[in-house]
């Protein structure tokens, strides 16, 4: 797309939904639309003048109710880059501290006539109901357990970028499956795709019915890794626990910390991906995860500006489109899911 924002009247021509709440349902086009615009991002972010004019008077609002360093920072500098205005939220200085409902939340902000609401929740389906009381484009940054769907498509890119496809290539994902949000939205993702994925985990670990998204299932990180292209891990996820689901970290390490001689069993140019952040010893060995030659953790931060760019990119042209033919059809005016 033009570095000019775009006609307010027409919507993106791959990609006609109004918000990104999950990967789950995308189709394989739309996905590839949404990596192909990344792409150029990347190259835009890797010039001297990154910024464009894509989201001039536009504000981007991000409303996150847990913590997070990487996804909130990288959404600010991709609503930066695009020319937009940029307002951070913190929850622990907001009403939401002193007794305000989540509904409260969302109407309050949709009474500020934003465009694009960036959420980041602790439950599962906060942000799907969030999105049905606001007016502007939603995006999810996680939400629970459920889905992460920028985190999805940035590791797509990373690993199309690196492997020059995704289609055939075997990938494991590996640890805190059942709490990790990142691997389901990374299983609907790849296997979308054509990949084919494994999961890695002790059954303490791995949810109910998981072999019913498609993916091979293994219980011995060796046997699991048997001629993977790309090896993806997971931290353990002790904040959504409320129970003990390993004996400790160091048997944890053991018997499913990725280090070299786990490693050996995957490709001889296998690479290693995490989305942080990393406990280092406990979930990733730390000579594998600074391995320059088969790391992909710093390239996965550098994506997931590009991604984030592209998202916001499509929302808001989308958002425009539909405030655009509201007033003659607000549910489909514009073809807009």
């Amino acid at each position: 797309m033009s570095a000019d924002a775009p006609s307010p009247a027409e919507p993106c021509s791959f990609y006609r939904y109004r918000h990104l709440l999950g990967i789950e349902g995308l189709h394989p086009p739309e996905i590839a639309g949404l990596l192909d615009l990344s792409d150029s991002y990347v190259e835009q972010s890797r010039q001297s003048e990154k910024k464009s004019a894509i989201l001039r008077g536009r504000t981007l609002i991000n409303l996150f109710f847990e913590n997070s360093t990487r996804t909130r920072t990288s959404f600010e500098l991709a609503g930066k880059r695009l020319g937009g205005d940029v307002i951070n939220m913190s929850v622990d200085s907001s009403s939401v501290k002193k007794g305000e409902t989540l509904i409260d939340t969302a109407m309050t902000l949709n009474a500020m006539h934003c465009d694009v609401l960036v959420i980041r929740h602790g439950e599962s389906g906060a942000v799907k109901l969030l999105s049905e009381k606001v007016n502007c484009a939603v995006i999810n940054a996680g939400d629970g357990s459920h889905e992460h769907p920028t985190q999805a498509l940035l590791d797509a890119l990373t690993i199309r970028r690196r492997k020059g496809r995704i289609d055939g290539l075997q990938v494991a994902i590996c640890g805190d499956v059942a709490h990790s949000r990142v691997a389901r939205s990374n299983i609907y993702l790849l296997t979308a795709m054509g990949a084919r994925v494994r999961v890695i985990a002790p059954p303490t670990l791995l949810p109910n019915s998981i072999d019913r998204l498609g993916v091979e299932v293994f219980h011995d990180m060796r046997e699991g890794l048997e001629g993977c292209d790309i090896v993806m891990m997971l931290r353990l996820q002790t904040e959504r626990m409320k129970s003990a689901f390993v004996p400790s970290q160091r048997e944890y390490f053991h018997f499913f910390g990725l280090d070299y001689e786990k490693l050996g069993a995957a490709k001889p140019d296998a690479l290693i991906m995490h989305p942080g952040p990393m406990n280092r010893g406990v979930e990733i060995d730390t000579d594998v995860a600074d391995d320059i030659d088969r790391s992909l953790i710093h390239q996965q931060v550098e994506m997931g500006v590009a991604v984030r760019m592209a998202c916001l990119d499509v929302l808001a042209q989308n958002h425009a489109a539909f405030l655009a033919n509201k007033p003659n059809n607000p549910k489909s005016g514009t073809g807009l899911k």
